[in-house]
């Protein structure tokens, strides 16, 4: 197929601040043959009103009542006809040549192949944070070491805008799972990735991932999704370690499990701890949070968990939260 449909899926939810924009990037696209499809998820604001001004033959706009990013997500899907499929959050840009790059790659790939790019922060323009490199920023092969070396100590990150997926990996994935409230992508896309075959990474295909946006699901802390954090990750090492069982996976998994320990501490500690029994069970990992100077001194002196807490302190003291 020369040139497959890409399905462009923008899920909003009190967007309307930055949807044109992320809408505007993905009409600016090279790639010729291009749909977008818009969920609003029952938003209280302008959003709906800015998805339906950009409503026409190339874009699709749906409303429902708010259900979450997930099940918006799997509308999104349901309505979408492409043969490759990008997800994109409504404050989040793409670079225009980003999907023409990716689909090129792809032409020449197995069966299989997921496609992934690079990515930068930006608070106005893009660019505008810097655009360093990332580890994980290459081919893998199975694609599920990308994952192993992700959730390994110094690991880089994937936002779910850099994939460019095969319709088949994502129908073969199953749906996103609507139960979770936090580190949605991360266990959605273990999944499509233990479905795969192989990660074809694109220099020059570029994401913008918005920063300061305290409105999104990632900007969420607290109790109340410390469960989510714990069930997104038993999904994802389940994943994994159904596919590559090695003694890498299990330690990449043990630290993954670590990661949930040090995000949950110390407002859910029974869900910390948890989490801890799960990667000791692995064969233990030697991840450590990250901080600033002084957190990482209270951390060689104490231990991770003092040093968390007085994180804690400290943020409450200055910002009064």
């Amino acid at each position: 197929m020369s040139d497959p449909l890409v399905s462009v899926l923008v899920t909003a939810y009190n967007a309307e601040p930055w949807l044109a924009e992320t809408l505007g990037s993905a009409l600016a696209q090279t790639y010729p043959n291009v749909e977008v499809v818009v969920v609003d998820d029952g938003s209280t604001d302008g959003t709906l009103r800015v998805a339906r001004g950009f409503e026409g033959p190339r874009v699709q706009v749906v409303g429902q009542v708010n259900a979450g990013a997930c099940a918006a997500r799997n509308r999104a899907l349901a309505e979408s006809n492409g043969d490759l499929v990008q997800y994109l959050d409504a404050d989040d840009l793409l670079a225009p040549d980003k999907i023409e790059r990716q689909v090129a790659r792809l032409r020449d790939e197995p069966e299989g192949t997921v496609a992934s790019g690079p990515w930068a922060r930006f608070r106005e323009r893009p660019g505008d944070l810097g655009r360093g490199g990332e580890a994980g920023w290459e081919d893998y092969e199975p694609a599920v070491d990308f994952l192993v070396q992700s959730w390994s100590p110094g690991g880089g990150m994937m936002p779910n805008f850099g994939w460019l997926t095969p319709r088949p990996l994502v129908d073969a994935a199953g749906p996103w799972d609507e139960r979770l409230r936090k580190n949605q992508d991360g266990e959605f896309f273990a999944r499509v990735l233990a479905q795969a075959a192989r990660v074809a990474f694109c220099p020059g295909a570029w994401g913008y991932y918005r920063s300061g946006v305290t409105t999104s699901v990632s900007a969420r802390r607290g109790a109340d999704v410390a469960e989510s954090l714990f069930a997104a990750a038993e999904g994802a090492s389940r994943a994994v370690l159904g596919r590559l069982d090695t003694d890498a996976a299990r330690r990449a998994c043990a630290s993954l499990w670590m990661g949930v320990a040090f995000q949950t501490y110390p407002v859910a500690p029974e869900v910390g701890a948890r989490a801890e029994a799960r990667a000791a069970a692995l064969g233990g990992s030697d991840a450590e949070p990250g901080g600033g100077r002084a957190f990482q001194v209270v951390r060689d002196a104490l231990g991770w968990k003092a040093a968390v807490r007085f994180q804690h302190v400290w943020y409450r003291l200055r910002y009064g939260r």
